[in-house]
């Protein structure tokens, strides 16, 4: 309850804070007496899009350390957060990357990594994962985080996210005035946006969104096979990562923030909007690869 009630005040906020910064810029006129700005236009869905995108980045691991309870690991309070500790750094060390904050977190069987820069990530496993899996699985594991992190994919899917949103405003907005004028044709007393606007742009935020979660999607969808490959590789073989896939195809995933579920490991539901690809194609993935 605590994570959804946290999830939608940052939404709020984060909508807040753009929609004051568009209006003291003056990018929420782009509607006047001489019809459709669009650079003014431009910038608004320039700042609605990305801003969104980028303040969700910058609050990524606060956010994530405090809606899932994650205790960061500063001493070692016992040889398996030792272990765990030791290998995030090896690993670290290996792909060229700053160590990052490591933690743990009760639940089900998951993990994630998130952060803002390669340098300043945070790399989270749960205590599910940690019981059910052997140590080989488990740092197999934290070789996909550590590769999310040297992939620089938390930065990659924001910009695609901001690119995405951008385009939703944009488009829907372009789209509900040109339907508004349609509607009003030979009304010349009423310069402003009518009804028609509003019924437009809410209809055409909600479908061009859901064509903007399936592009998302498929990049990130993209990014796990990579994050595999490049734990097979920091590593050193491909069995261990094929092997903790497995055992995950045959574990209740453990459910993520909303902010990080597209860096977590398991797989999801729907072709379309999964962020994970199938653990099958995933294995087979590994299977092909070349050493």
């Amino acid at each position: 309850m605590k994570r959804i009630a946290l999830f939608l005040l940052t939404n709020i906020a984060v909508v807040a804070v753009l929609g004051i910064t568009a209006s003291l810029l003056g990018l929420n006129r782009f509607i006047g007496p001489n019809g459709l700005s669009m650079g003014s236009l431009l910038g608004f869905a320039f700042i609605m899009g990305f801003g969104g995108a980028i303040i969700s980045l910058l609050i990524s691991k606060p956010v994530a350390k405090w809606s899932s309870g994650v205790h960061v690991i500063e001493q070692p309070r016992n040889a398996d957060e030792a272990w765990i500790l030791q290998t995030v750094q090896n690993f670290a060390q290996k792909a060229g990357i700053g160590m990052p904050e490591v933690g743990i977190y009760e639940g089900e069987p998951n993990a994630f990594a998130t952060g803002a820069f390669k340098n300043n990530a945070l790399v989270a496993v749960s205590t599910g994962l940690l019981q059910g899996m052997t140590r080989e699985e488990v740092e197999a594991v934290i070789g996909h985080e550590v590769a999310h992190i040297a992939n620089g994919d938390m930065v990659t899917m924001t910009l695609i996210q901001g690119v995405m949103n951008t385009f939703v405003v944009f488009l829907s907005r372009v789209v509900g005035y040109a339907v508004d004028s349609f509607l009003r044709k030979g009304d010349s007393e009423n310069s402003g946006p009518g009804i028609g606007y509003y019924v437009t742009t809410i209809v055409m935020d909600i479908l061009l969104g859901f064509v903007a979660a399936i592009i998302v999607a498929w990049f990130s969808r993209q990014r796990e096979f990579r994050a595999d490959a490049g734990a097979a590789q920091l590593m050193g073989r491909k069995q261990p990562m094929m092997n903790a896939l497995a055992r995950l195809g045959g574990m209740v995933p453990g459910e993520l923030p909303k902010n990080v579920q597209a860096m977590g490991i398991t797989g999801g539901i729907g072709k379309l909007f999964s962020t994970h690809p199938p653990i099958e194609e995933r294995i087979a993935a590994l299977q092909n690869q070349q050493h």
